[in-house]
């Protein structure tokens, strides 16, 4: 019954994937006709890389792109989160698939918390969709500075270690799903999923090793839900995009299959001091802008 349950679910990853490809397609042709067209940078395809080879391992994706974004001034600050779902949907989807054949956890667990958090997902991005730049800086800025906070916890050994259990059930298993919800809808504002789902899991008594499968499950089926959306408003910076995505799968892959490993400490010190001044010119940008909008007003 497990077997048949995780292979149902890496059934229907699969076809998002392919449903999410084939719509990201037609979409885009359409653009491209039109001349509205931008292919990726190098770059791109670097950042891809290198930010979903050290998500494979633990990191995460979303806020050291979105440092590299800001830093690099690469798009407007309101295109960050749709391209972040976009670019970085496929090649967690990849993770997604490769830790849920490989890793034994609890179906029902698994199930129920990448069900809430795509959920989550589908509610949260009609939201962010319509939020104006100023808003989208202070929230990205406040995100950041939240991942930089579980960055330090992690790299100071603050976090939880985690139990030796593979699922969850009763009310800790209702309180995961909620909360799983909560920050799938988070991510469709730029706030990574990884390091809160695994505190998360690790508080209620679970081994940390299945908590990959499920934020990688996760995010392998909210972000086309939510990618999607972004795709067809347009929000979104398709070079940027293109390049995570082509970038993103060889480096899942490595990191799955070869490298497997790394002590990676010394770098998520460096990841925490980069997102903390991301994090600070994002919100002075938005203080900038409402101190602008003041002027305008007097």
């Amino acid at each position: 019954m497990k077997q048949h349950g995780a292979f149902a679910l890496v059934a229907l990853l699969a076809a998002a994937a392919l449903v999410y490809v084939v719509r990201w397609w037609t979409l885009e042709r359409a653009r491209a006709r039109a001349g509205n067209w931008r292919l990726p940078h190098a770059s791109d395809l670097a950042i891809g890389f290198i930010t979903n080879f050290f998500d494979t391992l633990g990191i995460g994706s979303f806020a050291p792109t979105t440092a590299w974004y800001k830093l690099r001034a690469r798009m407007p600050d309101e295109e960050i989160p749709g391209t972040l779902n976009c670019g970085h949907a496929l090649p967690t989807m990849t993770q997604a698939l490769i830790f849920i054949a490989i890793v034994t956890v609890d179906v029902t667990t698994l199930v129920s918390m990448i069900a809430a958090a795509a959920l989550g997902a589908w509610l949260g991005v009609g939201f962010v969709a319509r939020l104006s730049r100023r808003s989208i800086q202070l929230g990205m800025g406040v995100a950041l500075l939240c991942a930089a906070l579980l960055f330090l916890t992690g790299n100071l050994g603050w976090t939880p270690g985690g139990g030796a259990a593979l699922g969850l059930s009763g009310a800790r298993l209702v309180f995961a799903v909620a909360a799983n919800f909560f920050l799938g809808a988070l991510m469709m504002l730029g706030v990574g999923l990884y390091a809160p789902c695994l505190i998360l899991v690790s508080l209620l008594g679970m081994s940390p090793l299945p908590a990959f499968p499920i934020m990688m499950g996760s995010c392998g089926l909210l972000m086309p839900i939510g990618g999607a959306r972004f795709i067809r408003t347009g929000r979104y910076d398709f070079g940027a995009a293109l390049g995570l995505t082509l970038g993103g799968i060889p480096g899942v892959l490595v990191a799955a299959y070869i490298v497997k490993s790394l002590p990676i400490l010394w770098l998520r010190w460096l990841v925490l001091v980069v997102v903390v001044y991301a994090a600070w010119q994002m919100l002075k940008s938005a203080a900038a802008r409402a101190g602008g909008h003041a002027a305008t007003a007097q």
